[in-house]
């Protein structure tokens, strides 16, 4: 043994404990926020089940109890309403209702949504949130097929699932166009983006007394929307309510004139049409029998042509060749929304995407606006040259571990492997030294938020422990640049 490798090893083993060290305190953060049945994002500031919170917590928790990220889904699943929504919160009735605002009785959704299908037996909201439900199914499954085999786990959700992707291909379908539009902001998931700002300045806000900010309880003021925004995505909420519900255009003057193509959320529904085709797949090996989606798609074939139809138009209505960024489409005001923020980098997710937008969104986010591998040590949520950028406020500015994670996938698809795993490791570091916060300032990594937070906890111990994915990056930093195809990033 020559001393070079005499001197590794026990930095080797420091770097071995660390790590073991971040994925037990990962652990903890995850078994401390389950409920017996799902998981919270944080037990101070969301005491009930967020919807795309789940799914990427089941993604981490599929690697230390794969029947608990079964659990974690089927139980989000359960409240599904008939028309297919999956809404955004799941309440718990043993929390009280001031802990969280909007509440219940403000959501009301056993009687407003009646007409919708909202369940009878538990109370959610009824709005929605980015459909990564498919996806984390499918790595959920992949984690342990005999369990999943045994308890029927795809077959179960298989259904639930292709009735959530019709509600959103079709109900939400504002634009005619194919993608799917949100109609509030709480819906694509970036709440205070400026990229809302636009699109919000339509909504008259609900007066102040009228409504009490629970958030405030729990996080800094300068840290959260402001008073006159979340008076806007209360009004939102109360309007869409009033009308029980209902999608498809808005009253002439209504508030519910926020109808907006997010890139991000129809991405992440590209990504998880993917997964539905490889749950297809799988649902057939096992029965010999065909699967359809009530007739819309007949079989994973057709899902994953519709996949590849869904992203070109993707790139034909949102992608800006200028800003070499995809944008938002606010289609009350029939236009792109000029800001930049990183819901425009997630679509390089899509394995279908034409390579020279694929390498243009790679620029991007190395470029001033994003600062990847350069300023900041995370991507922010919000352009870092932008006239709206506050980097503690609350998606304006912060950098957040669930964009940041579905970044690092991108990345390894289109063959920046060495980036993908710089990226990977700053995350680990970030989570390690930030008390696995909710987000964080996107240059020096300090936490903000809620700290102990789920999917941060999540994605931490994905990124620890799925080393099939990760084991070829470590050859490619050492100069092997090659792309990977969808199959092998989400194997």
């Amino acid at each position: 043994m020559d001393r070079s490798t005499a001197a590794v090893r026990p930095h080797a083993r420091r770097a071995c404990r660390g790590r073991q060290e971040l994925r037990e305190r990962a652990a903890e953060v995850l078994w401390a926020n389950w409920t017996g049945t799902s998981t919270v994002p944080s037990r101070a500031l969301y005491p009930h089940q967020w919807s795309w919170d789940s799914a990427f917590i089941a993604i981490g928790l599929r690697h230390l109890s794969p029947l608990r990220a079964q659990l974690e889904l089927e139980t989000l699943l359960a409240a599904q309403w008939g028309d297919g929504r999956v809404p955004h919160i799941v309440f718990n009735d043993a929390v009280p209702l001031d802990a969280y605002f909007p509440s219940p009785d403000f959501w009301r959704s056993t009687t407003a949504g009646r007409r919708a299908g909202a369940p009878g037996g538990v109370q959610t909201s009824g709005i929605v949130q980015p459909p990564v439900h498919a996806l984390a199914a499918w790595l959920v499954h992949r984690a342990d097929p005999g369990l999943s085999r045994a308890r029927s786990f795809l077959a179960r959700l298989h259904p639930r699932l292709a009735a959530w992707h019709r509600y959103l291909l079709h109900a939400r379908d504002a634009g005619g166009a194919g993608l799917a539009a949100v109609v509030h902001p709480w819906e694509q998931g970036m709440d205070n983006s400026p990229c809302w700002d636009g699109p919000l300045s339509r909504v008259e806000p609900a007066p102040p007394g009228t409504f009490r900010r629970a958030d405030l309880d729990h996080g800094a003021r300068d840290d959260r929307p402001t008073d006159r925004d979340y008076g806007r995505y209360v009004r939102l909420a109360a309007d869409y309510r009033d009308r029980r519900y209902a999608d498809g255009a808005p009253p002439a003057g209504d508030g519910g004139a926020f109808r907006v193509e997010d890139p991000a959320f129809n991405a992440l529904l590209i990504a998880s049409e993917y997964a539905l085709a490889r749950i297809e797949d799988a649902i057939e090996a096992d029965t010999e029998s065909g699967v359809t989606d009530g007739g819309a798609v007949a079989g994973p074939a057709a899902r994953r042509a519709r996949a590849d139809a869904l992203t070109r138009t993707l790139v034909d209505r949102l992608w800006d060749p200028g800003r070499r960024l995809f944008l938002c489409r606010d289609l009350s005001a029939g236009r792109l929304v000029p800001e930049r923020a990183v819901t425009g980098l997630i679509p390089l997710l899509l394995p279908a995407l034409p390579p020279d937008v694929a390498a243009a969104l790679v620029r991007t986010a190395r470029g001033p606006h994003f600062g990847l591998g350069g300023p900041a040590r995370l991507v922010p949520s919000y352009d870092l040259t932008g006239p709206a950028f506050e980097r503690h406020r609350y998606w304006r500015g912060p950098a957040w571990f669930n964009t940041n994670w579905l970044l690092a996938h991108g990345l390894r698809l289109h063959g920046e492997r060495v980036r993908a795993a710089r990226l990977r490791e700053e995350l680990l570091d970030v989570a390690a030294t930030s008390g696995f916060a909710e987000y964080v300032d996107p240059y020096t990594g300090r936490g903000r938020g809620a700290r102990g937070f789920g999917w941060t906890a999540a994605l931490t111990l994905d990124l620890l422990l799925d080393g099939r994915a990760w084991a070829r990056d470590a050859a490619g930093a050492h100069g092997e640049r090659g792309g990977l195809s969808e199959g092998e990033v989400w194997a």
